[in-house]
């Protein structure tokens, strides 16, 4: 009877489909409707292109090191291939090592003519001689002293150091005493007294220690430099002749003063 009673209960008709709208499925969840692409999926996709150009950035960056590094591993192999023969036969080469042949040549040949004339030592000249001394020699230090000067001694042994240093000066002493017309004739009233000559002329000179700072004990190097202020001097050029005279200058380059003095201004 039951079932009969359910075999005969009225049905209610079918309710007609409803549309969900794009808004009501993705709120739920539902799947897109196609040509649509899920958020996630486009970033994953953006995110795995702006990876890709990192690691291709980077493989640009790394070909570029690689191929420097071989340049620069190269470059010595190359400059070892460099034929010596070659560099020997080159006539530019040549040209500058004759011209080089050609001043050291013209270099010694001057030296030796100065050496000649009584450049490179420290001499003692006379009254008859001191005329055409000084007036040979395109620069002359002529120092008039006393031998009994205890001053007079330290600028001689100065002087005798610089001599054989600076060729292109000649180097003279002239005893005052033995030459009274020219002690006259240039005033020299105070010993020592260092006179400097160009072409002949008197241009300049050193009165007792004035310009060494009126000290005994002064050094050759400060005597030096006042020399070459005062222009009669040259810088002197570095080469093997000249190394051992610069030695011996340096081994006593300072004269100390003894504890008497004495007074040399008469």
């Amino acid at each position: 009877l039951l079932r009969e009673k359910r075999n005969t209960t009225p049905q209610s008709p079918p309710a007609p489909n409803q549309s969900k709208s794009p808004a009501s499925s993705s709120r739920s969840g539902g799947p897109a409707r196609a040509g649509e692409m899920d958020p996630d999926e486009v970033k994953s996709k953006l995110q795995g292109l702006a990876f890709g150009n990192v690691l291709a950035a980077a493989a640009r960056d790394y070909k570029k090191e690689v191929i420097a590094k071989e340049k620069a591993q190269a470059a010595p192999a190359i400059h070892d291939e460099v034929d010596l023969d070659e560099l020997l036969d080159d006539p530019e080469l040549e040209k500058l090592h004759a011209e080089r042949l050609a001043a050291l040549k013209r270099e010694v040949e001057k030296r030796e003519v100065l050496k000649r004339q009584g450049h490179g030592e420290y001499r003692e000249i006379t009254e008859g001689d001191f005329l055409g001394e000084v007036t040979r020699g395109d620069k002359v230090i002529c120092h008039f002293y006393h031998r009994e000067f205890y001053r007079c001694k330290i600028m001689d042994k100065h002087l005798k150091a610089l001599a054989p240093v600076y060729l292109g000066t000649k180097f003279v002493k002239l005893d005052a005493e033995n030459a009274p017309f020219f002690v006259a004739k240039l005033a020299i009233k105070t010993l020592p007294c260092v006179i400097l000559f160009k072409k002949g002329i008197a241009v300049d000179r050193l009165v007792g220690f004035d310009d060494l700072g009126s000290k005994d004990d002064f050094s050759t190097r400060a005597l030096e430099n006042v020399l070459k202020r005062k222009g009669i001097i040259e810088e002197k050029k570095k080469d093997d002749d000249d190394e051992d005279d610069e030695t011996d200058m340096s081994k006593d380059r300072r004269v100390r003063s003894s504890t008497a003095y004495d007074s040399d201004s008469d």
